[in-house]
């Protein structure tokens, strides 16, 4: 009878966890869907020290449009665009460490690190179109030695510029950027083109109908994302691609890091704590 009364019970027990775990399943079944959350920006390479402060794309190795360079070798990292050979952003860290006395290489040339059957742009696909070769990351940003400025004069880092753009709007800012940093100042700088005007050359060369750049100042090297505080000083400004503008400077081209996230697309500063970036992003710069 004992052993009767057991093997009941026992039954009882089996029927008893069937059922709840029929209840628990749908349950879980009926339970409202957590969004997933996603964070595109964030650079693959988050020990580039050119990335410090985010990558604006959703740049990798796989879209052609769209293709992340971040080689350790390289003094800057960079989103390269194939149909418009030209880049998308350029990023690069600026203090003293990068500048010296190394002179000028001006040895434009193809980039030979791009994918094999890609078009490689040629310093001579430039001649003759009225446009300036203009580099994003500048070569006085890169004189430590000749290896490395002669880096900066891949046309990976190049796009068509107009010369009132590049030889005195944009070169004033080049030139006030290497004044901080000698200052003591670190600067984390990302630059590139917006729009299109047509092309140069058989190449089909995009030509931006603007150039943009962002500037994070910071009082000195080593810093972080973490380091940016909602005082954090950030230069954003936007130059339209056209002659005329030779007695302009840097400082009538301002506006905020939020315009130019609304014109361009990407999402600039995205290593920056969410609340830091609202702050600094929304300001236009006033020094």
């Amino acid at each position: 009878m004992l052993k009767r009364r057991w093997k009941i019970f026992a039954i009882v027990a089996l029927v008893i966890a069937a059922i709840a775990a029929m209840v628990g399943g749908v349950l879980l079944l009926n339970r409202p869907q957590q969004p997933t959350v996603l964070q595109p920006f964030l650079p693959p390479s988050v020990g580039n020290v050119h990335l410090t402060m985010g990558i604006p794309s959703q740049a990798d190795r796989t879209n052609a449009n769209d293709y992340l360079i971040d080689d350790d070798k390289r003094p800057y990292a960079l989103s390269y665009n194939d149909s418009k050979r030209i880049p998308n952003w350029v990023s690069w860290q600026l203090n003293k460490s990068w500048l010296g006395t190394a002179p000028r290489t001006n040895d434009f040339r193809e980039d030979p690190t791009l994918p094999k059957g890609w078009y490689r742009v040629k310093s001579t696909d430039y001649n003759g179109s009225g446009y300036d070769r203009g580099h994003m990351a500048p070569s006085a940003d890169r004189a430590r030695d000749t290896a490395t400025n002669s880096a900066t004069f891949l046309m990976t880092n190049i796009v068509p510029q107009t010369a009132d753009n590049n030889r005195d709007v944009w070169e004033s800012l080049e030139s006030e950027s290497r004044r901080l940093v000698n200052l003591g100042q670190e600067l984390y700088i990302v630059a590139g083109g917006a729009g299109e005007k047509g092309s140069i050359g058989s190449a089909k060369i995009s030509v931006p109908a603007s150039t943009w750049k962002v500037i994070v100042v910071m009082a000195k090297p080593g810093a972080t994302a973490a380091d940016v505080t909602s005082r954090t000083r950030v230069i954003a400004v936007d130059v339209p691609n056209i002659q005329g503008i030779k007695d302009k400077t840097w400082r009538d081209f301002r506006v905020s890091v939020d315009q130019l996230e609304a014109k361009t697309g990407y999402d600039f500063l995205s290593r920056v704590t969410g609340s830091v970036q609202q702050a600094i992003e929304r300001r236009v710069d006033k020094g």
